[in-house]
């Protein structure tokens, strides 16, 4: 094989190589799925549909997960006053865990009228893997505290997952938080919209490696380019 093609061929393996480690960054998929919630109220059955998005970012060991309702749902008979509102909610997992993930929020922050669709603030928590791979997030019930009273409103259209992780388990696994079953969960009381979906700092991680392997390969080739130009000045 001749000196260029030498060249040529540590370069484009450098590229194969670092392509290769970007292609196996994590995967995530949302979706806004439409939620039909069955209401036990203190003053009787409702029922509502909104559409539910779940978004889901890394945070250290774990992923912080987000549940947010696009519809009021159920209402009350009485004006809530500010802070009179407290929801919380489950999410169910599924693939590669099981059990449900906890999320709260903080309370109303404005007056809610009465007979009116209730607007629930976004709930998040943080969810640790006990295993590795594809964990399906789906929305289950959620919870109403205001007035000394509790409504519950449960999805009964068996909605399909709003969000799909491929996770990685920290070293040794295991839950911790409020999550019964698989993964762990705890309130954050934030409501603040998480601006990326899935476990971006890994892909970073990953692409970073395959930049690194790039610039590897790219030296290489001009120090052998280098020595080459070398030797032939030389008599």
């Amino acid at each position: 094989m001749s000196y260029r093609n030498r060249t040529a061929v540590l370069a484009s393996a450098a590229a194969l190589a670092g392509s290769a480690v970007l292609m196996a960054a994590p995967t995530a998929r949302a979706e806004v799925v439409d939620v039909n919630y069955q209401c036990k109220t203190p003053i009787g059955d409702k029922s509502a549909v909104s559409p539910i998005d779940i978004k889901g970012v890394r945070s250290g060991s774990g992923y912080r997960i987000t549940m947010s309702w696009q519809k009021g749902v159920s209402s009350s008979p009485v004006e809530l006053g500010k802070g009179a509102m407290t929801p919380s909610a489950t999410i169910a997992l599924g693939g590669a865990d099981s059990g449900t993930l906890t999320v709260t929020g903080p309370a109303n922050d404005a007056a809610l009228p009465a007979n009116t669709p209730i607007k629930i603030n976004d709930l998040s928590g943080t969810y640790t893997p006990k295993k590795s791979g594809e964990v399906t997030f789906t929305a289950g019930v959620l919870t109403i505290k205001a007035l000394g009273t509790t409504t519950t409103c449960t999805p009964t259209n068996d909605p399909d997952p709003s969000l799909t992780l491929d996770v990685t388990a920290a070293s040794g696994g295991g839950a911790t938080g409020s999550t019964q079953g698989g993964g762990s969960g705890s309130g954050s009381g934030s409501g603040a919209e998480l601006p990326q979906t899935g476990p971006a700092d890994s892909a970073v991680a990953l692409g970073t490696l395959g930049g690194t392997l790039l610039l590897a390969g790219a030296a290489g080739a001009l120090w052998l380019t280098r020595r080459h130009q070398g030797a032939r000045a030389r008599p």
